[in-house]
């Protein structure tokens, strides 16, 4: 149940009471079975009486258990109920008794979340400014090596050449590689 009452109603006292009727009524058949079972002469039908006797004993503990498990799961859902309905019933007199307290701590709990909210923004808007100052920093950084690379390039007059060459050393390898990697291809489809 979702909504526990705060303590045990009529229905539930009565199906409490008939389980454990039916689980002591149980407990002395099983007890009756055992002395029949004992004062049996016959050994082989004797056995296989005594294993389910024995299943039946396990069972009843079985259910014994897991009664008594929801018992008590019940009875801790009940109390944390009761004390969440307690907590909340105390909460409310305190500020049925205390309506401009009330009021004051509910501006002053509201205050502390507009409070909170501002401190992150603030958090947000210094991380954003540092990621600005930084990508800044960075195209300064690059400017002034694009800067010195033109300059070197166009001060010494082999640089460009030489540039250039690695270039196009660079565009046939990657040609040479691409018609390498697209006859290995080929040659996989091929054979598949």
């Amino acid at each position: 149940m979702t909504n526990i009452p705060p303590k045990q109603t009529d229905e539930e006292k009565k199906t409490e009471s008939q389980l454990q009727d039916i689980l002591q009524k149980r407990d002395a058949l099983i007890t009756q079975l055992t002395r029949l079972l004992d004062s049996t002469p016959d050994l082989a039908a004797s056995s296989l009486k005594q294993s389910n006797l024995t299943r039946h004993r396990e069972l009843v503990q079985e259910h014994r258990r897991t009664f008594s498990q929801l018992k008590s799961s019940i009875g801790t859902a009940r109390d944390k109920a009761n004390l969440l309905s307690n907590v909340r019933s105390d909460i409310s007199a305190y500020r049925a008794s205390n309506p401009e307290n009330a009021e004051a701590e509910y501006m002053l709990d509201e205050r502390r979340r507009i409070d909170n909210s501002h401190n992150v923004i603030d958090g947000v808007l210094a991380q954003a400014y540092a990621t600005q100052d930084s990508f800044r920093v960075q195209r300064e950084t690059l400017a002034n090596i694009q800067r010195r690379i033109t300059t070197a390039a166009t001060s010494i007059p082999g640089i460009n050449n030489l540039i250039g060459r690695i270039g196009t050393k660079k565009r046939r390898d990657g040609i040479i590689l691409g018609v390498f990697i697209a006859f290995c291809f080929l040659l996989f489809l091929y054979f598949w």
